[in-house]
């Protein structure tokens, strides 16, 4: 098993904690890691683009003028996809982007991303996370003692004190440990996780 530092919110170290094997030390697989940040990104997708076709535009229900002798391109309809006015060719339609992955998929990608921050140092343990106030200049200077300044924070529990103090934060957030999802994970490299948090995604996960 791997072993991690435990630090305080003073950035000092408190302790060591072992990670599970079979969660942060699996073989990473960076194709399940693609295709769960492809589905969130697909499934966040409205699909509400439409434009109309030839068959939808108004008019040209006639032939402009006669096939032959005009001297001018023989013409259908003036809803033709050349015409001003006319329809659009393969015109886009609503349509739904996003698409499912099995549950064994998912827990795969989780547990592939988080053994790649483990295996790139990018994993910081804390004792706790709890402020008495609502201060992103508290949480700042958290981040800075653990020479941090992108990060995904992950917590145990849902605290607005924290959720309020690093919203205003660039290229940091905050999640509870059962939303924690691929995308986060690989976007803000750096995760700061409680050792709560941590004993809970060993258990959903193990």
């Amino acid at each position: 098993m791997a072993t991690v530092k435990v630090y305080n919110m003073e950035g000092a170290e408190v302790g060591s904690i072992e990670l599970n094997d079979a969660i942060f030390g699996v073989d990473v697989n960076t194709h399940l890691m693609h295709m769960a940040v492809v589905s969130q990104l697909a499934n966040k997708r409205q699909g509400t683009q439409s434009a109309k076709t030839r068959a939808e535009v108004s008019g040209g229900g006639r032939k402009p003028w006669r096939q032959k002798g005009t001297g001018q391109a023989r013409q259908g309809s003036t809803r033709s996809p050349q015409w001003r006015h006319g329809g659009v060719v393969f015109a886009p339609k609503p349509r739904e982007y996003g698409f499912k992955m099995n549950r064994k998929e998912k827990a795969l990608a989780i547990k592939s991303a988080l053994t790649s921050r483990v295996e790139d140092g990018k994993i910081f343990v804390v004792d706790q996370i709890s402020l008495d106030e609502i201060k992103t200049k508290k949480m700042t200077a958290m981040l800075g003692k653990l020479g941090l300044e992108k990060a995904l924070i992950v917590m145990d529990r849902k605290d607005d004190n924290v959720i309020l103090s690093a919203r205003n934060i660039p290229d940091v957030t905050t999640v509870t440990s059962n939303a924690i999802n691929v995308f986060d994970i690989l976007k803000y490299g750096n995760m700061v996780i409680t050792k709560d948090a941590v004993q809970q995604i060993e258990e959903v996960y193990a």
